[in-house]
Protein backbone atom coordinates (compact mmCIF):
# COMPACT_ATOMS: atom_id res chain seq x y z
CA UNK A 1 0.00 0.00 0.00
CA UNK A 2 3.11 2.35 0.29
CA UNK A 3 3.85 3.12 -3.35
CA UNK A 4 0.56 3.89 -4.04
CA UNK A 5 0.04 6.75 -1.61
CA UNK A 6 3.50 7.71 -1.98
CA UNK A 7 1.71 7.59 -5.67
CA UNK A 8 -1.11 9.51 -4.86
CA UNK A 9 0.91 12.14 -3.22
CA UNK A 10 3.19 12.99 -6.11
CA UNK A 11 0.37 13.33 -8.66
CA UNK A 12 -1.55 15.25 -5.67
CA UNK A 13 1.32 17.66 -5.49
CA UNK A 14 1.43 17.74 -9.58
CA UNK A 15 -1.97 19.04 -9.44
CA UNK A 16 -1.29 21.30 -7.31
CA UNK A 17 1.89 22.66 -9.20
CA UNK A 18 -0.61 23.01 -12.06
CA UNK A 19 -2.93 24.83 -10.46
CA UNK A 20 -0.58 27.17 -8.91
CA UNK A 21 0.64 27.71 -12.61
CA UNK A 22 -2.72 28.49 -13.76
CA UNK A 23 -3.46 30.65 -11.06
CA UNK A 24 -0.15 32.85 -11.31
CA UNK A 25 -1.19 32.94 -15.28
CA UNK A 26 -4.80 34.32 -14.81
CA UNK A 27 -3.58 36.60 -12.16
CA UNK A 28 -0.80 37.73 -15.04
CA UNK A 29 -3.94 38.66 -17.29
CA UNK A 30 -5.64 40.25 -14.88
CA UNK A 31 -2.82 42.42 -14.09
CA UNK A 32 -2.36 42.97 -17.48
CA UNK A 33 -6.28 44.13 -18.20
CA UNK A 34 -5.69 46.47 -15.09
CA UNK A 35 -2.93 48.25 -17.10
CA UNK A 36 -4.55 48.40 -20.22
CA UNK A 37 -7.83 50.13 -18.49
CA UNK A 38 -4.90 52.29 -17.30
CA UNK A 39 -3.55 53.13 -20.76
CA UNK A 40 -7.46 53.77 -21.89
CA UNK A 41 -8.04 55.85 -19.45
CA UNK A 42 -4.82 57.89 -19.32
CA UNK A 43 -5.56 58.07 -23.44
CA UNK A 44 -9.14 59.35 -22.92
CA UNK A 45 -8.06 62.07 -20.57
CA UNK A 46 -5.38 63.21 -23.47
CA UNK A 47 -7.63 63.11 -26.38
CA UNK A 48 -10.18 65.29 -24.23
CA UNK A 49 -7.15 67.59 -22.86
CA UNK A 50 -6.57 67.94 -26.72
CA UNK A 51 -10.23 69.12 -27.29
CA UNK A 52 -10.11 71.47 -24.79
CA UNK A 53 -7.01 73.11 -25.75
CA UNK A 54 -7.87 73.54 -29.58
CA UNK A 55 -11.28 74.59 -28.59
CA UNK A 56 -9.81 77.23 -26.47
CA UNK A 57 -7.10 78.62 -29.04
CA UNK A 58 -9.41 78.48 -31.69
CA UNK A 59 -11.94 80.68 -28.91
CA UNK A 60 -9.16 83.17 -28.82
CA UNK A 61 -8.43 82.41 -32.49
CA UNK A 62 -12.16 83.61 -33.47
CA UNK A 63 -11.97 87.08 -30.36
CA UNK A 64 -8.87 88.35 -32.77
CA UNK A 65 -10.31 87.70 -36.21
CA UNK A 66 -14.08 89.95 -34.81
CA UNK A 67 -11.30 92.60 -33.45
CA UNK A 68 -9.31 92.71 -36.53
CA UNK A 69 -9.59 95.12 -39.73
CA UNK A 70 -10.08 92.09 -41.86
CA UNK A 71 -12.77 92.62 -44.61
CA UNK A 72 -16.30 91.10 -44.37
CA UNK A 73 -15.23 88.47 -47.12
CA UNK A 74 -12.03 87.51 -45.55
CA UNK A 75 -14.02 87.15 -41.84
CA UNK A 76 -16.46 85.07 -43.36
CA UNK A 77 -13.69 82.70 -44.91
CA UNK A 78 -11.78 82.10 -41.99
CA UNK A 79 -15.15 81.72 -40.22
CA UNK A 80 -15.41 78.97 -42.86
CA UNK A 81 -12.50 77.51 -41.91
CA UNK A 82 -12.69 77.42 -38.48
CA UNK A 83 -15.76 75.22 -38.80
CA UNK A 84 -13.97 73.04 -40.82
CA UNK A 85 -11.12 72.43 -38.32
CA UNK A 86 -13.76 72.30 -35.61
CA UNK A 87 -15.76 69.48 -37.83
CA UNK A 88 -11.94 67.90 -38.00
CA UNK A 89 -11.15 67.89 -34.41
CA UNK A 90 -14.73 66.47 -33.58
CA UNK A 91 -13.92 63.51 -36.47
CA UNK A 92 -10.68 63.19 -35.16
CA UNK A 93 -11.79 62.99 -31.46
CA UNK A 94 -14.82 60.45 -31.94
CA UNK A 95 -12.51 58.00 -33.85
CA UNK A 96 -9.92 58.26 -31.23
CA UNK A 97 -12.89 57.21 -28.58
CA UNK A 98 -13.83 55.02 -30.47
CA UNK A 99 -10.04 53.34 -31.40
CA UNK A 100 -9.95 53.60 -26.97
CA UNK A 101 -12.49 51.89 -26.58
CA UNK A 102 -12.15 48.99 -28.36
CA UNK A 103 -11.15 45.50 -27.13
CA UNK A 104 -8.07 44.21 -28.24
CA UNK A 105 -8.63 40.94 -29.46
CA UNK A 106 -5.45 38.89 -30.84
CA UNK A 107 -6.26 36.53 -34.16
Amino acid sequence: MEPSLSSEYEHRKKLNKIRESVNNRVKDVVDTFAKIEKAKVEALKKTEEMKRSAEQEITRLEADIARSELTADMKKTLASDIDALRKEIQDRVTKLRARVSGTVIPP
